[in-house]
């Protein structure tokens, strides 16, 4: 499988936020300062000064801890839209000889594609972890970046820190593939009208060979059978498949057109692996598969198509197949060809 592979190093910006542990850790540092300085006894001075130590060298320490670390993602090379990825996070450490101890990774942004946080609890200079993610992408089209955030709460734990990281690169999600009940509902029918229409399929006679024990008996041929002294049977040729056409009329609303984006995904998605040959279109582009390319193909289209305006009624491309129409004006193309007896979808969630 190929994996496309976005790499970015941690902003040198680290932010702090003090815990409830460094707050109760304040607290105590200033009650001891005080009763120190009322008092004068020099171990109390020497216990306030270990304290302000620790404190200060806590936040050196995490940001030592969050410099030189670069982080990659791995995507497969088909994505959907709402649908859970799995990818691959590595996580690099670029200090030769520091590690990195107690890093969390999180998704950050309004379109947060990470789904649950990924921990490390340690990082050994100039070593690589790597550790398995569950993504996924709200909508269709081009991921152009993802945000991601690494916290630490190394050494002490009295401060959070965060640093955010920018992983700048295009990835391409399809629709949503998903079934739901609209679209299962239409594609039980369309697999209903093409079943019976291949009934009565395999008249033409292929050849004779010999019986296969799980076949039905009443193909035999009796005089092959007598004259080789074994059972033989009629083989027949079957006709081609009838084809679909599916066309995406995209003179829509927007929310409707959505909708009917993610239809002709699932219609086509379904049809591929069920190995029925779809001719689709819609305007400005036209795939057959498995003629003339994959599925992956249509899927990519409709991964960025959008509406636009056009009050033309195109004609089916072959009147002998089964054709699927979705369009919120299907007069138009009955006037230009279409026939009113097949299934049309005026709304993608009615057939």
């Amino acid at each position: 499988m190929r994996w496309s592979q976005l790499a970015a190093l941690v902003r040198r910006r680290i932010r702090y936020r003090i815990t409830r542990a460094g707050v109760l850790f304040v607290a105590a540092l200033i009650l001891i300062a005080a009763a120190a300085a009322l008092s004068g006894n020099n171990l109390l001075f020497l216990i306030v000064a270990a304290m302000f130590a620790a404190f200060s060298i806590s936040g050196l320490v995490s940001r030592l801890v969050l410099a030189g670390l670069e982080l990659e993602l791995m995507l497969p090379e088909h994505v959907s839209a709402r649908a859970k990825t799995r990818a691959v996070i590595r996580l690099r450490n670029w200090k030769r000889w520091m590690p990195s101890f107690s890093i969390r990774v999180a998704g950050a942004g309004l379109e947060k594609t990470l789904m649950d946080s990924v921990y490390f609890p340690v990082l050994p200079g100039g070593a690589a972890i790597e550790a398995g993610v569950d993504l996924v992408f709200p909508h269709r089209g081009a991921h152009k970046e993802n945000l991601f955030i690494f916290t630490t709460l190394f050494p002490f734990g009295f401060l959070l820190k965060t640093a955010t990281v920018r992983l700048k690169t295009e990835t391409v999600v399809y629709p949503c593939i998903a079934p739901v009940p609209e679209f299962e509902e239409l594609l039980d029918g369309i697999a209903g009208e093409l079943q019976s229409n291949a009934r009565g399929l395999g008249t033409d006679f292929y050849r004779i060979r010999p019986y296969v024990l799980s076949e039905s008996a009443r193909h035999v041929d009796w005089k092959s059978t007598a004259h080789t002294g074994g059972l033989q049977i009629r083989e027949f040729a079957q006709d081609q498949q009838r084809a679909v056409e599916l066309f995406l009329d995209r003179d829509a609303p927007p929310d409707w057109f959505e909708r009917a984006v993610e239809c002709c995904a699932f219609l086509a998605w379904e049809l591929n692996d069920a190995g029925i040959s779809l001719h689709f279109r819609s305007q400005g582009f036209a795939a057959r598969f498995p003629e003339e390319a994959d599925v992956y193909t249509i899927l990519k289209f409709l991964a960025f198509v959008q509406p636009m305006v056009d009050r033309r009624g195109h004609a089916p491309f072959d009147d002998a197949s089964f054709q699927i129409l979705l369009s919120v004006s299907p007069q138009r193309f009955l006037d230009a060809g279409w026939v009113p007896g097949r299934l049309f979808a005026t709304t993608p969630d009615a057939a």
